[in-house]
């Protein structure tokens, strides 16, 4: 078998279809890769193919999906899984990345729900996923997912995503900005969640923008830029983690360019000072 995709480092940016052709024009170095939702490219063609395939030339691509709905009742939509894959071989994606979460029972839903913080659930999920696993071929990237209400709590959200890493096999994506959102809708601290995750299984970050509702009250909206008390999350989480691959997201709402690669390159400043500090501790 060949040998499977590598993994980017650096500072990447969620790529929506409104960003391409500005994308087009910009200094491929500003960007070291990209994400996209797969479900939004499978069988793509025409003038769109072509212009997502100049833009994705010449950076690594991950895939971040939306409708896999891992937590739900339904069965698994095991043809959308295969065409994922195939679409992965095809761009020689590394990483599928989904939502520890569900969206469907008894239809899609259109949203990204919570899942209760059970042992029921844990082995329900962890079945699931080894399922999307076999037929990848490769670790499922799960991400801790922001939520406004809990239907059901035996354990921490910290215990849970543990818990479905330990029995599934599968890796994290930790999404500093979801952690924050939680911590004060939720009402814990921020950093002793990060530091309880089973860092060796995070593969990768992101960090985003949220509305503010209320001051005890966070919305995850990825349609504002990041704000300070998450850059500095994650500074803190680089000290635990290294300089993980981290992606910005921004899924509208959309600044000039220039904006959204200022804030890619504060992750990539981050980054740096990260690998120099954790070398003179070394030293």
């Amino acid at each position: 078998m060949p040998d499977a995709p590598a993994m980017p480092a650096g500072a990447g940016l969620g790529l929506r279809r409104s960003l391409m052709g500005a994308l087009q024009a910009a200094d491929p170095a500003a960007v070291d890769f990209f994400e996209v939702a797969p479900e939004n490219w499978i069988g793509v063609g025409g003038r769109l193919k072509r212009q997502f395939h100049q833009v994705v030339a010449d950076r690594p691509l991950l895939f971040h999906g939306l409708s896999l709905d891992i937590g739900g009742p339904d069965p698994l939509d095991r043809e959308l899984i295969t065409r994922i894959g195939a679409l992965m071989r095809e761009l020689k994606v590394p990483v599928y990345s989904e939502h520890l979460s569900f969206c469907g029972a008894g239809g899609h839903l259109y949203d990204l729900l919570p899942i209760p913080f059970t042992q029921e659930a844990v082995d329900w999920v962890a079945g699931r996923v080894r399922q999307v696993q076999d037929m990848l071929g490769a670790p499922l990237v799960l991400e801790n997912a922001s939520y406004y209400a809990q239907p059901w709590q035996d354990m921490s959200e910290v215990e849970f995503i543990a818990a479905v890493a330990s029995e599934s096999g599968c890796e994290l994506l930790l999404d500093v900005n979801n952690v924050y959102v939680n911590s004060i809708n939720h009402g814990y601290d921020p950093r002793d969640f990060i530091a309880s995750l089973p860092l060796d299984r995070v593969r990768y970050l992101h960090v985003a923008g949220h509305y503010d509702e209320a001051p005890d009250l966070k919305v995850d909206t990825h349609g504002a830029d990041v704000i300070d008390p998450v850059w500095a999350l994650l500074a803190d989480t680089y000290a635990l983690t290294g300089p993980l691959p981290t992606l910005l997201e921004r899924d509208f709402n959309f600044p000039p360019l220039g904006q959204l690669l200022a804030q890619v390159d504060r992750i990539r400043q981050l980054q740096v000072a990260a690998q120099s500090a954790g070398e003179a501790l070394r030293a």
